[in-house]
C-alpha cells in the first residue's frame, strides 16, 4: 500500500484541492483494486460495504485503545468549545450542499462527515491534538480502480506537530497498512463475486 506523491494527488480532480486550500496535506495514501466492472463509485462502496470500508486489525485496535487511554488522561480527546473551531463544514458552498450524499455533521465512527459526493468524501476530527480531514476518493482508470486516502492536519496548538511527529510511524507503519488492506478486502467481498 504505496504512499503517493503530492503532485500525482493534486493532479486528480477532487473538490478537496481547493476546498481544503491552506490546510496542510499531511500524507497520502493509495491501494489499486481490480476492476470487476466499470462505473463503481465510492458511494456505491459505501453502500454495499454497509458505510464501513475500513476495518480494524486486532494490533490495529490494541494501538487505538492505548491511544485513547492515554488520550482521556491527557484529556486530548475532548472537542474544543465550538466558539474556539470552525468545522470545516463552514467552507461549504450551496453546489456542495446540493452534491453531497450525506449531510454535514452526520457521525462516522470517530469522525463527522463534512462531505460525501459520488466518488469522494472527507470526514474530519476536532480535539485538542489537531483538527485533522481524511478524505476518501475513488478514481476508476482502464485496468482498475485506485482508493486514495489523504489526511490534512490543522494544527490547533503547538503540541500538534509535535504529536503527529509521535504517532507518525505507527500510522504509517500499522495502521494505515492495515487500514487500505481492509479496504481491498471489502471490495473484493463486495464486488468480485459478481
Amino acid at each position: 500500500m504505496p504512499q503517493v506523491s503530492t503532485q500525482e494527488f493534486e493532479r486528480l480532480p477532487l473538490r478537496v484541492h481547493t476546498f481544503l486550500a491552506g490546510v496542510p496535506l499531511h500524507d497520502v495514501w493509495s491501494v489499486d483494486l481490480p476492476r470487476w466492472r466499470a462505473g463503481l463509485t465510492l458511494d456505491e462502496f459505501f453502500r454495499t460495504a454497509s458505510n464501513c470500508l475500513f476495518t480494524s486489525s486486532r494490533l490495529v485496535r490494541m494501538l487505538l485503545d492505548i491511544r485513547f487511554f492515554v488520550g482521556r488522561f491527557f484529556g486530548w480527546d475532548q472537542e474544543p468549545a465550538a466558539t474556539a473551531w470552525q468545522t470545516f463544514a463552514t467552507r461549504l458552498t450551496d453546489t456542495d450542499h446540493s452534491r453531497s450524499l450525506a449531510p454535514a455533521g452526520t457521525r462516522d465512527g470517530f469522525f463527522r462527515v463534512v462531505y460525501r459526493f459520488e466518488n469522494e468524501q472527507l470526514v474530519e476530527l476536532i480535539n485538542r491534538t489537531a483538527h485533522a480531514a481524511a478524505l476518501s476518493a475513488l478514481v476508476e482508470t482502464a485496468t482498475a480502480y485506485r482508493f486514495y486516502f489523504g489526511v490534512y492536519v490543522h494544527s490547533v496548538s503547538r503540541f500538534t506537530p509535535f504529536y503527529m511527529a509521535l504517532i507518525d510511524p505507527f500510522r504509517k507503519l500499522i495502521v494505515y497498512p492495515s487500514l487500505l488492506h481492509s479496504v481491498r478486502t471489502r471490495w473484493n467481498q463486495a464486488f468480485g463475486t459478481r
